[in-house]
């Protein structure tokens, strides 16, 4: 692949690159971000290999990310030319109750700050940023909906939101013939799976896409932090909020070393490993970049300029199995054989089958 094969957005005919330009790290306000300058420059060389496809979100450094944004579009005349994402939900306004979630009132405020600092007049994409567990999916669908026959958004998508969500506003924007939903946009990498139990199966079946944030853990993946003592923290990103997540685990140990071992063996980076293997995963429509100088971006746009020998990324995914805990370990090869009888299973059939050894040693364990 290249940055100008293009695939539509879900069930939809918006076009974007199978990489998208992440905006997180546009502006220092957040400590690991970088300057107007170095997002001047990683902005330039992305759009000049073809992407078209920049994620931010109202939130993001205080909103000067969406504030660079609209600077670096509006001066190289590109509004046509991209698809532009950004996002509510985040709090902004300590104390309001209102100046976050998902409420119609908080939706439109949200909207109407991030059109002036990205000076345009409508947003590509506009993600709920997290679920706000209060809000009705009802209203927040008809709000959406709205916007969109508005002119003032052309498509909507969910970000870090429980799959049942998903599936009741899908089901009732078919039904009530709203605007549906585009795209996901939730953590995935190949140290964190988790929705691959619910979230990829429900975006196939409902026709949204999938675009996920964290396809390198935070910079894990790359191999270039080490751990400090026996915590869940390491150096550089991984000390701060990223620590949040814990990626040093036993099971990420092993993650990482199949990753290292297939850079080794391919000439590649492990950055490139990983983003690769992300990127041609089923479901997935564009994944997001998060880099913090040119040199990143050069490297992240090269992660899709080759394919992993099937054998390598065999590997990859053993390491990276998720374990097939309740109700999911009745998903797996074992259990199927005993639902078909021992039957062939068709392949539709087979893509909902939890595989892999792991999978397969403890459902026999449980059956004895």
């Amino acid at each position: 692949m290249s940055l100008t094969d293009y695939t539509t957005l879900g069930r939809t005919g918006l076009r974007v690159s199978p990489l998208c330009m992440g905006a997180m790290t546009f502006g220092t306000e957040w400590g690991f971000g970088v300057d107007e300058k170095i997002s001047r420059q990683m902005f330039d060389r992305y759009v000049g290999a073809g992407g078209n496809f920049i994620d931010t979100a109202d939130g993001y450094t205080n909103g000067n990310s969406e504030t660079m944004i609209g600077k670096f579009v509006t001066e190289g005349k590109l509004r046509d030319r991209l698809a532009i994402a950004t996002k509510f939900t985040f709090n902004g306004q300590p104390g309001n109750p209102n100046g976050g979630g998902n409420g119609r009132k908080n939706i439109y405020r949200a909207l109407e700050g991030s059109l002036r600092r990205l000076q345009t007049d409508y947003v590509d994409l506009y993600y709920m940023h997290s679920w706000d567990v209060v809000t009705p999916v009802e209203e927040v669908l008809s709000t959406l909906t709205d916007l969109v026959r508005a002119g003032k958004i052309r498509y909507f998508g969910m970000s870090d939101v429980p799959a049942w969500y998903v599936a009741r506003m899908q089901t009732l924007a078919e039904q009530e013939g709203k605007e549906c939903i585009a795209t996901l946009q939730l953590e995935y990498s190949l140290a964190e799976r988790s929705i691959e139990r619910e979230h990829v199966p429900a975006a196939q079946e409902l026709g949204i896409g999938i675009c996920p944030w964290g396809p390198l853990a935070s910079g894990f993946l790359t191999g270039k932090y080490k751990r400090e003592g026996n915590t869940g923290k390491g150096e550089g990103r991984l000390s701060g909020a990223a620590a949040f997540f814990n990626r040093y685990t036993e099971h990420n140990g092993r993650v990482l070393d199949a990753v290292l071992a297939a850079a080794k063996q391919l000439g590649k980076t492990p950055a490139q490993i990983a983003l690769n293997w992300l990127a041609t995963q089923p479901g997935v429509t564009s994944t997001i970049l998060g880099a913090t100088s040119v040199a990143q971006i050069e490297d992240n746009l090269g992660a899709i300029e080759f394919a992993i020998p099937a054998d390598l990324r065999k590997k990859l995914d053993e390491a990276s199995a998720l374990e097939p805990v309740h109700p999911y370990n009745f998903f797996t090869p074992f259990f199927q054989g005993r639902v078909s009888g021992g039957t062939s299973l068709q392949p539709w059939q087979r893509a909902h089958v939890y595989p892999g050894p792991v999978a397969e040693k403890k459902a026999t364990a449980a059956e004895k």
